[in-house]
């Protein structure tokens, strides 16, 4: 990773933290699934008249966007709409960078060094007392809904990487055109259109304001840097930074929302967050000779919310 793809990443990672404070904000006001949807049409429209799309097969680009965009957000949203306070989703949903290196490994033949896999296995520790630290004081229902987002980001990672588009604006857009009519009649079917239509009619500043913040920043700007750094970069490089999101996701709740996580949630956080302090020096050994031609080189259920 070059110093300007370091920034692009780092800036990704602030952006991202401070985008569960917005999604928070919004989930008040339009039910998960509805928000999602609305997310994505907005991303998509009107840009997709205007961008270009990505010199890809359309079996990748809807791909990702059943994976990244469907799946991630369904389930993340849904996730924190269950009780999943926002500075605990930043850090939960970081199990991203660890389906990303095991889809990584068996699909695109990516292999890991052995710092960045002990950095992964460290960051999975910390998940695992979060998760026990869940299941001793709240429900473990949002846990596990997060698990699932991590798991569609992380095979997004790796299509995106498959992919081996250099600019992400294209996927970014174009992906998202995927995304609304799923989302929508899952929503349908899910929370109803009842529901659905009083939460148009009666959304609040602060939750438009949250879903603005969420397509400009974190979709428009944040995943196309992503997908950019993606398309040049090892799948098993990049997916790291988004570790650090949890730094700014669980300062940025505690400023705004004044979340104060429990002892042994903080313990987990604490092991995730040393896992990305192992992950700055973590390295990527090529492909066997013997497995295959060589890639090309990359260097180069609506729930209440409540607080918990």
């Amino acid at each position: 990773m070059t110093r300007t793809d370091s920034l692009s990443a780092a800036l990704v990672s602030v952006i991202w933290g401070v985008n569960f404070v917005a999604i928070d904000a919004s989930l008040d006001d339009f039910p998960p699934l509805l928000l999602a949807a609305l997310r994505f049409a907005l991303v998509a429209f009107p840009a997709v008249l205007f961008v270009k799309r990505p010199q890809t097969s359309l079996r990748l680009i809807i791909g990702v966007g059943l994976t990244v965009n469907v799946g991630q957000f369904a389930f993340l949203f849904s996730a924190m709409h269950a009780g999943m306070p926002a500075g605990l989703a930043s850090v939960v949903i970081q199990c991203q960078a660890m389906f990303t290196v095991v889809f990584a490994m068996l699909m695109l033949r990516e292999v890991p060094g052995r710092t960045r896999l002990i950095s992964l296995a460290v960051a999975a520790l910390g998940m695992g007392v979060i998760a026990f630290g869940r299941g001793q004081g709240a429900s473990l229902w949002p846990f596990v809904l997060m698990i699932g987002a991590g798991a569609s980001w992380g095979f997004g990672n790796m299509l995106t990487r498959k992919a081996g588009i250099p600019g992400g604006t294209g996927l970014v857009v174009w992906s998202a055109l995927v995304a609304p009519l799923p989302l929508l009649a899952l929503s349908l079917a899910v929370e109803g259109p009842g529901q659905d239509l009083d939460a148009l009619t009666s959304a609040s500043w602060s939750g438009v304001g949250g879903l603005a913040f969420t397509v400009v920043l974190s979709s428009w700007l944040g995943y196309g840097l992503w997908f950019a750094l993606l398309g040049r970069r090892s799948a098993s490089a990049v997916a790291p930074y988004g570790l650090l999101v949890p730094i700014v996701g669980i300062l940025a709740a505690w400023a705004v929302l004044g979340e104060r996580p429990s002892w042994i949630e903080s313990l987990g956080a604490a092991i995730v967050l040393t896992g990305i302090a192992l992950s700055a020096t973590a390295g990527t050994t090529p492909p066997a000779p013997s497995t295959g031609p060589p890639l090309p080189d990359s260097s180069q259920p609506t729930t209440p919310r409540t607080r918990a």
